[in-house]
């Protein structure tokens, strides 16, 4: 091998052919970064978890369950700083060319609801919309649930619109579709059963479906509108807790609390008003893939969003205020309740399909779930950075298409939630964004150093007018030692000169750390590092907050 003439290039190809030090563990591995979470235990053995939801509110809202400490790093995220596909998410938005084709498509898969008679094969099990399970034309298996009386178009718009947010950025979502149906149109199946409130069990009759006729929203041409959720493969288990792991699933080994696409709920919750965070709304499914079973973390109902729930409009403090907020009961009893807090004082334009959903006076950084569930308690600055980039990344015309699958009556309300979610996205990135250094995408090509600064790029921070400081260094994997290589230089943009990389060694790492020159407190210099390869550099690592690593799979 050649090496170049200048000093610094000398100098960086006598650190990476120097004889290593005794074997220690590596700071990064021959398959870093991990893209593909390693799931590769079989979990057949696992079965139905009864969560009661009473006891796990309540422990949510009096109790700190999982981990006590504060402020540790996400324990799923790999060496570049983003979270791997996996049984519980899926990196699609801002990862890959998520076209707004394919955000309206979603979790959809087949053609719907097939046209003819349905037949009601079991009551709703759960929530309080009503609603029955159904046989279609097909033989396919649906969850039906209809809007509220008096609320038409509130739950089932809210249900398609955030079941294809949620599904683009990355959650596991069922299958939901809007449709129509008349009440002739429905049969009572020869298995069918029901339970009255106070009786055995026996065989379900029409009049038993009086109750969910009379509280769902008839239209005026006798037709009742309904979001239909096809069933899922699989075997159902239960649901998930936002902490601990599950007991009998062997690949579930990173604590709820402490995965990244959890803590994250904290920034898409507050994007959407996801207020109704809990197991219950959860569901595990055992699923059969690649030679072995799994278990796959369904996001289930992600429809008590935006301004309405199941059954009526969002209260006035969903959003703002815990259900049970002890200082908050102390101070208003106290001051006979004049203690005024800022959504007191909010003028919503509201409408039976929308509710009460604004973004004028949203504010990212105080929004709060009714139930202080553990993984958003422990959500870091790097968590909600990582969050926000993928709001972000919702241009005006996507989220425009998403809100027009709701087939809202008046063009009023569709122009309503459009624009009160492009509000509170770019009151997101301005909050978020710039919560650690907000440098991304770095490339070493060419002999260049390039990357982008994300808060720029959506608006929310000015371009760094003195540029930034980019020092080199060899890195020594086995000791993690970093030598300086050359002296540190400034850039004006987000492009630098680099080392000539033609010259070094198939393997070594380089360091590049970026300084952002008259940068706001909080921020500090980002360590990018490049595996150098046959043909290429590959970065391998990346250090906003100098934290250093996290391996996706601690037992690697």
């Amino acid at each position: 091998m050649r090496c170049g003439a200048s000093l610094g290039l000398v100098t960086l190809c006598a650190l990476l052919f120097a004889a290593p030090l005794p074997a220690t563990a590596p700071t990064f591995h021959t398959d870093d970064p991990l893209m593909i979470e390693p799931e590769t235990q079989d979990a057949s053995a696992a079965r139905d978890w009864d969560i009661d939801l009473f006891i796990d509110l309540a422990i949510n809202l009096f109790g700190e369950p999982g981990d006590k400490a504060a402020g540790s790093r996400a324990g799923n995220v790999n060496t570049i700083d983003e979270v791997p596909d996996s049984s519980w998410f899926t990196n699609r938005i801002l990862a890959r060319q998520i076209t707004i084709e394919d955000a309206v498509r979603g979790p959809a898969r087949g053609a719907g609801v097939a046209p003819g008679r349905w037949t009601v094969i079991a009551p709703k099990q759960q929530g309080f919309a009503p609603g029955f399970t159904i046989r279609d034309a097909a033989g396919d298996v649906w969850f039906v649930s209809f809007d509220a009386r008096g609320q038409p178009e509130a739950a089932t718009g809210a249900i398609i619109v955030a079941t294809k947010i949620f599904w683009t950025l990355g959650y596991w979502q069922t299958d939901n579709v809007l449709t129509t149906i008349h009440r002739d149109q429905v049969d009572i199946g020869d298995d069918a059963t029901f339970r009255p409130p106070s009786g055995r069990e026996r065989r379900m009759r029409r009049d038993d479906l009086d109750d969910i006729w009379a509280r769902a929203h008839r239209s005026p041409d006798g037709s009742y509108r309904a979001v239909a959720s096809r069933r899922l493969s699989g075997r159902a288990i239960g649901g998930f807790r936002y902490y601990g792991t599950r007991p009998d699933d062997p690949n579930d080994i990173v604590r709820h609390e402490h995965r990244r696409e959890l803590r994250a709920l904290k920034v898409f919750g507050a994007w959407t008003n996801l207020v109704d965070l809990k197991a219950g709304n959860t569901l595990d499914m055992v699923v059969a893939e690649g030679g072995r079973n799994r278990v796959r973390h369904y996001l289930q109902d992600v429809g008590s969003t935006f301004g309405t729930g199941a059954n009526a409009p969002r209260e006035y403090f969903e959003g703002w205020e815990y259900v049970h907020e002890g200082d908050l009961t102390w101070k208003r009893l106290i001051s006979l309740g004049f203690y005024i807090k800022p959504w007191q004082t909010i003028t919503y334009d509201e409408s039976p399909a929308i509710g009460r959903f604004e973004g004028e006076a949203f504010d990212p950084l105080a929004w709060k779930p009714r139930v202080p569930v553990a993984a958003l308690r422990h959500t870091q600055p790097d968590d909600a950075f990582w969050a926000a980039r993928r709001v972000a990344a919702f241009s005006d015309a996507m989220i425009a298409a998403l809100v027009n699958e709701a087939r809202y009556s008046d063009p009023a309300d569709a122009r309503r939630l459009t624009t009160t979610l492009i509000q509170r996205r770019d009151k997101i990135a301005a909050a978020w964004l710039v919560a650690v250094t907000p440098l991304v995408d770095f490339r070493l090509e060419n002999g260049e150093l390039s990357f982008a600064n994300a808060a720029a790029v959506a608006g929310a921070a000015p371009p760094r007018r003195r540029g930034y400081e980019v020092s080199w260094a060899a890195f020594d994997n086995q000791t993690a030692a970093a030598t300086p290589v050359g002296e540190p230089a400034v850039s004006l943009g987000e492009r630098a000169p680099a080392p000539r990389s033609a010259s070094v060694q198939v393997g070594g790492i380089v360091r590049a750390r970026v300084r952002p020159l008259d940068a706001p407190p909080g921020w500090s210099p980002v360590d990018a590092y490049f595996r150098r390869e046959a043909d290429r550099w590959r970065l391998v690592g990346l250090d906003r907050t100098g934290r250093g690593f996290t391996s996706a799979t601690p037992e690697r």
